[in-house]
């Protein structure tokens, strides 16, 4: 997400300036009108710093959950717990779940909507992954470090098929609650599933469903629709 800048005190402070250089001109040597500008540029800069470390605002957590559940499919909607962001940015329960359905919130720090809903039975493995990617493991290397945990039972994972709902966006609009560029695609989380146990492709082929990561611990099935004038997305997620 992006969002503008504003220090109330700075329209103010650049008229004062281009009038100390002017008076620098007339009146005094270039460099204590040096001296001057860098003084009211200081404080310009120790703002603009400390608003850049703090982050994009946290919206309310009844924000966070109504985006967050778009989701999950509307008949779960009701039940499903959500995980957002407090005013820390830590990640926490912003509501409890009645149903199998837990939802990741979006997390305000990033550009675009990035939310998902999936099984509850996947929340270890996925914790696993949130942890990993916050040390800096990312992507092959990453999964592979889960799957070994899953195969030494040291990280939670069914072996029956759950289900995980992606949803991306360009931007959220709480007033109507509507995401921009709305684009919802579904994971069937199938551990050590191959070819030949589920009769599935291994290459993404257009918009058919195909099995990724095959006889591994992360094994799954991916159905991506074909998104409005353009192929089907063959990549992997990042959950």
């Amino acid at each position: 997400m992006y969002y503008n800048l504003h220090f109330p005190w700075m329209t103010p402070n650049l008229d004062k300036l281009y009038k100390i250089e002017l008076e620098g001109h007339l009146h005094r040597p270039a460099q204590p009108c040096h001296d001057e500008i860098m003084k009211l540029l200081i404080p310009f800069v120790l703002a603009a710093s400390a608003t850049l470390a703090r982050g994009a605002p946290i919206p309310p957590a009844a924000e966070q959950i109504a985006l967050a559940l778009h989701a999950a499919p509307t008949d779960r909607r009701d039940g499903a717990g959500v995980l957002g962001y407090n005013g820390a940015g830590k990640l926490v329960t912003l509501r409890e779940g009645k149903n199998d359905l837990l939802c990741l919130g979006d997390n305000p720090n990033k550009a675009g909507i990035d939310i998902a809903c999936y099984h509850k039975d996947l929340e270890p493995f996925m914790a696993r992954g949130r942890e990993l990617d916050a040390d800096g493991s990312k992507g092959l290397d990453r999964h592979k470090m889960r799957w070994k945990e899953v195969d030494e039972g040291r990280v939670k994972m069914p072996r029956e098929p759950r289900m995980l709902y992606v949803t991306t966006g360009k931007s959220y609009d709480a007033a109507a609650n509507t995401i921009e560029g709305s684009f919802t695609r579904w994971v069937v989380y199938t551990p050590y599933a191959t070819a030949e146990s589920t009769g599935l492709a291994t290459k993404a082929s257009g918009s058919a469903p195909w099995l990724m990561y095959a006889g591994t611990a992360g094994a799954h099935i991916m159905m991506t629709p074909a998104k409005p004038g353009a192929p089907a997305a063959a990549g992997a997620h990042k959950h």
